[in-house]
């Protein structure tokens, strides 16, 4: 070995390298490196990656930093290399320090207190002219050299070295080392080093400068050639190579500690906390909760858990305290019995046969995992107290990096070189929306995208550097639960840099950050529990005793609101799918709900009609010895439960829990040699229990086939129960379960409109937003009307609704001119007061809204000039908007139509049709179907045949749904598609990717069906009247007579009137008349004008 690299970037230098960590180490070792350095600016992301890769292939990591330094007035970057473990140490504390106290560039004090046992290296580029003298360089470099002493070098590159500047360092007594400031592995990749500039500068490709220094990990032999008159730069790179030697301990743990009294022990609090929590249950003489605490206890003394459990125990009666609702519980801690104790989860694993082996495992060393779910609108609040009980040196989120994936990485690098956008959105468009998918697999798997790309020498150009820069990391973001708290100062472990708030975040990633031997508790913001949070409280206005404590678990109306598929905003549960299996199931008690979550997944799905049919009696329940019955009999035989597989184990084959788990765990991996030495164990333990060797086979079988399909039961348990409590809710509380919804859903106007929608299909009455009653929450007045939020409306931001709400606290408003009197301009302006009166916020006043709209200018002034008068101006006299222009106007401020819609006026008319509202077509299923509907999106695209055919978004007062126009029914009915039609579809309904679809046959202008109600010929056929008969000679007369006029023929033997096509409509003259008079007789026909 006679080079090192020891200046090498990574891709974590955001968008400054294209190196990725396992490609460089590859490539070190294919070139027979023995050592390397990583040397990202400002940031140690890459370091544990970097370090198992190179430990991994045998090659040795230099662990470094390029770190920005804040000398007097100027600003240098310093490569530090660590020497040693506590070198390591200083760089982890220099890395927090330039990411969070010293943000320009650590000071001379901070590199001081941290300088021992690191190698530091002056970037010779930093020297350029007017430091080219003796002098100068001396005066740059001494605060760097009497620091560092002998450790301190000027890294020279190809483009820096000459006998000049060689022989100036040595007679100012510093020495020199070869580097090349690595940003690309190989030569080739010079220029997607060069378009990763352009995207991070935002210019095109030819802005940025093209290096004549080759920035790739050259070979050794070629820096040999580079620096051939001075070999020895090359020699002190493996002599700095050779005094770097750091080895960390990866996968030790270490835990942080509850503060407890001096002399007391943290189990001894825990075991008496649990006791309380026992006793304030009613749990503390029932011996098998006597039995299952003291096993748990032990256990988790044993594993050295205790200050975890009392850390978690406090922060939740934290939460508590403040009103904080928490989830019942998260993953496999269900399953302890200690976890119910404290209250860190609500369900009772005893009573729900969950097992504490499935979280803590004795017979596997782990970390415990409690992952606790909040609001997420008060997550914060808790982090936030974690931090100050615990310090902010000990506390912090987690970092995580979005990358430059398939679709990104295209885009970005066809932006820097300039491509057409139509044709970049042609390529986009092609690569699927799927996480984890690879520009190499689509140009493999899609023809038309190979098609283009072979079609320019230009898009041939981006895709290769697009791949090159593809998975890169593009930027840093938070991760959205993982915190760890430690005992020691976080930077004994980790680097840190700046977060959200006070919280710091780690500059490792969650893997690194448990390598490195941290806890990582999971701290997750729930919408549904936010939405619980906000009924439970709209609810205890009116009944203080309902907690969700108080809710039976057996409520017939809940559950016959989930066997109706009645699921929208339920929890788990919203999908059609599973709405579709719950239909059919017709769950009668909260066990039907755990299982069905549970089973709807890919591989249990294919066992739901077994349970259902069983469930019914429709199929007999077979178990393949009797023994398992007691374990298999709630869920009718089949496995749905990981749990179910472990007490298998334990009750037929004498494992233990922990041994069952272990179990479990294997042979759900799949592995043959795994397979077959568990097969031999499983056996042998049923051998022992009495069973034969084939039943022991047969039932070791069963295992294998649902090792991978069954279902953590105490996180089923857990999530069922929140979406029972919301099905019990939209049950019991109707408007204020929407309430909750609908304020869940600001900022999402789609799924506003549904929640509308629904709403006032069941009955519901949404108020207008008003200026004195609206506050940010979507609120309950009476029994069955929701008060619209103010939120949503344009222009009305947090700063608005802040005053808006402030201001009526002293009063209410009395008139637009004194809400403008006291309302600033800069809360409320004229934009906003716009949207205010068109979203109905002032109607109270009895105002029309054209004249409030016209007496702004008024209101201002008055609110400038004449606020010491005591007296209002008249409102502006305007002309009352047309229901048709409020509802424009209103769609406008809100999104949606309110007050009414603009199929309100027409729906007497499609009652008669027999048209069915957009809401309810999901219950049609399939089949043809008549829907009045408005026309609010189109969009026409050439079929392969080169014809054309419109994608619509079809609306009425209580829906939305897509419509699909064919090329034949297109050229028939295109002239009545237009935006903002009013419409009557007969067409077909379709279900694609779980989502509904209209396929539309025919189309009538809703004006037209008006006009044919308005004025239509009545036809009545007698019981006596054969109706073929009378049809033919009809549909006779309907041909001789064309027109416009609508038939409705009444069927007396039916009792059943039907409206004819407009194929038969007719022109009614008094010679049509006669003629259908003499068939049906003269009583029998009557035109209606």
């Amino acid at each position: 070995m006679s080079f090192v690299h020891l200046q090498v970037k990574s891709g974590y230098t955001l968008l400054q390298s294209t190196v990725k960590i396992k490609e460089l180490v590859q490539k070190a070792k294919e070139d027979g490196q023995k050592a390397i350095a990583l040397t990202d600016h400002n940031v140690m992301h890459a370091i544990l990656p970097f370090y198992k890769e190179c430990k991994k292939e045998g090659i040795k990591p230099i662990l470094g930093i390029t770190l920005t330094v804040h000398v007097e007035e100027n600003i240098y970057d310093l490569i530090l290399l660590a020497r040693n473990n506590q070198g390591y140490q200083h760089l982890l504390k220099l890395a927090t320090a330039v990411q969070i106290n010293e943000k320009k560039g650590v000071s001379l004090k901070t590199l001081t207190a941290y300088s021992e046992h690191l190698f530091a290296l002056f970037p010779y580029s930093q020297l350029q002219e007017p430091f080219f003298n003796e002098k100068q360089v001396k005066n740059v470099l001494l605060p760097f050299s009497s620091l560092f002493r002998h450790y301190f070098y000027i890294a020279v590159t190809e483009k820096d070295v000459s006998e000049e500047t060689i022989n100036m360092f040595r007679s100012c007594g510093i020495k020199a080392v070869g580097t090349n400031d690595v940003r690309y592995l190989e030569k080739e990749h010079q220029l997607a080093y060069q378009c990763l500039e352009a995207v991070r500068k935002g210019v095109k490709r030819e802005e940025i400068e093209i290096y004549e220094q080759e920035r790739y990990l050259k070979k050794e032999e070629e820096m040999k050639e580079v620096f051939a008159h001075f070999p020895s730069l090359l020699e002190e790179t493996v002599h700095i190579a050779n005094n770097c030697s750091v080895s960390l301990s990866l996968g030790s743990s270490f835990l942080p500690k509850y503060p407890v009294e001096e002399g007391k022990s943290a189990h001894v609090l825990l075991k008496k906390l649990c006791e309380r929590g026992m006793e304030q249950k009613g749990l503390s003489e029932d011996k098998r909760y006597q039995r299952r605490l003291q096993y748990e206890l032990h256990i988790i003394e044993k594993m050295s858990f205790s200050d975890y459990f009392l850390i978690v125990a406090d922060f939740m009666h934290f939460a508590h305290r403040k009103g904080i609702i928490t989830g019942p519980g998260r993953g496999s801690a269900a399953g302890s019995l200690v976890a119910y104790a404290l209250d860190i989860t609500t369900v009772d694993p005893i009573q729900y046969d969950l097992l504490f082996e499935r979280f803590l495992n004795p017979e596997r060393i782990s970390m415990p995992d409690i992952d606790i779910d909040f609001p997420d609108h008060r997550r914060d609040e808790v982090i936030q107290y974690v931090m100050k009980r615990y310090g902010k040196e000990h506390v912090a989120q987690i970092i995580t990096f979005g990358t430059l994936a398939a679709k990104a990485a295209l885009r970005d690098i066809a932006k820097v070189f300039g491509v057409d956008g139509a044709e970049m959105n042609r390529l986009s468009k092609l690569i699927p929306a799927k996480q984890g998918v690879t520009l190499k697999e689509v140009y493999n798997t899609s023809e038309e995208f190979r098609s283009i790309l072979q079609s320019s020498a230009l898009l041939q150009t981006v895709f290769s550097v697009a791949l090159l820069v593809e998975g890169l990391p593009r930027h840093s973001s938070i991760h959205a639960a993982g915190v760890v708290i430690s005992e020691q100062p976080l930077t004994h472990y980790v680097p840190l840099q700046e977060g959200h708030g006070d919280v710091p975040l780690t500059q490792y990633a969650m893997n690194e950050t448990a390598a490195a031997g941290l806890l990582k508790i999971d701290f997750l913001g729930l919408r549904n529990l936010t939405i619980l949070e906000r009924i439970l409280k709209s609810v205890q206005k009116f009944n203080r005793t309902l907690t969700l404590q108080t809710i039976p678990l057996d409520d017939s109306e809940a559950f016959r609101l989930l066997s109706n598929g009645d699921t929208a905003g339920i929890f788990q549960f919203e999908s059609s799918g599973i709405t579709e299996v719950l239909k059919t199931l017709k769950p009668s008690e909260f066990e039907d709900l755990v299982a069905v979550n549970a089973l709807y997944r890919p591989g249990p799905m294919e066992q739901i009609p077994h349970y259902i049919k069983r469930k019914h009696g429709k199929e007999e329940v077979h178990y393949l010895h009797e023994d398992l019955k007691p374990i298999l009999e709630k869920t009718y035989g089949v496995i749905v439960y990981q749990e179910q597989i472990m007490q298998i184990a334990s009750r037929l084959a004498g494992f233990t829990l922990g041994e069952a788990d272990l179990l479990r765990r294997a042979v759900s991996k799949k592995n043959r040699s795994v397979l077959e030495e568990e097969r031999q164990h499983f056996i042998k333990g049923c051998l022992q229990k009495g069973y034969d060797t084939e039943v022991a086979s047969n039932l070791y079988g069963l295992i294998v086939q649902f090792a991978n399909y069954g279902f953590n039961r105490s996180h089923a348990v857990a999530y069922s129960l929140i979406a029972y409590y919301l099905a019990y809710f939209k049950a019991h509380y109707k408007a204020h379960f929407t309430a909750a919804l609908l304020t869940s859903a600001i900022g999402n106007e789609e799924r506003v409109k549904q929640y509308i929608h629904e709403a006032k299909f069941k009955g519901l009455e949404i108020l207008p937003p008003s200026i004195n009653k609206s506050v940010y929450a979507f609120t309950v007045e009476g029994e069955n009307a929701i008060r619209y939020s103010l939120a949503p409306i344009k222009y009305i931001g947090q700063t608005a609704l802040r005053e808006i709400i402030e201001k009526r606290k002293e009063k209410r408003f009395a008139s637009l001119f004194d809400f403008c009197m006291r309302i600033s301009e800069q809360a409320v302006g004229r934009n906003g007061l716009i949207s205010l009166i068109y979203a109905g916020g002032f109607d109270e006043f009895g105002e029309d809204r054209a004249t409030l709209i016209k007496s702004i200018d008024v209101a201002f002034e008055h609110a400038s000039l004449m606020e010491d008068f005591g007296f209002e101006p008249k409102y502006a006299k305007a002309e009352p908007l047309t229901e048709e222009e409020k509802l424009g106007y209103e769609k406008q401020a809100l999104g949606l139509y309110l007050s009414s819609h603009p199929l309100s006026s027409y729906r007497p008319f499609l009652q008669k049709e027999g048209a069915h509202p957009l809401f309810t077509l999901e219950q049609q299923k399939r089949g043809n179907v008549k829907v009045g509907a408005l026309v609010t999106e189109r969009r026409e695209i050439l079929t392969k045949r080169g014809e054309r055919m419109a994608f619509l978004n079809l609306q009425d007062e209580t829906g939305e749904i897509e419509g699909i126009v064919f090329p034949n029914a297109f050229r028939k009915f295109q002239e009545k598609l237009s935006i903002d039609g009013k419409i009557l579809i007969v067409g077909k309904i379709e279900e694609r990717n779980q989502k509904f679809q209209l396929l539309i046959n025919e189309v009538i202008s809703l004006e037209d069906v008006k006009q044919s109600f308005l004025k239509a010929l009545y036809l009545r056929v007698d019981s006596q009247q054969k109706q073929e008969e009378v049809f033919i000679e009809l549909e006779e007369t309907f041909k001789r007579f064309k027109g416009d006029t609508a038939v409705m023929i009444y069927y007396a033997a039916e009792d059943k009137t039907i409206r004819l096509a407009s194929s038969f409509n007719v022109n009614p003259s008094n010679e049509c008349l006669q003629y259908l008079k003499k068939i049906l007789g003269d009583g029998n026909v009557i035109l209606r004008e």
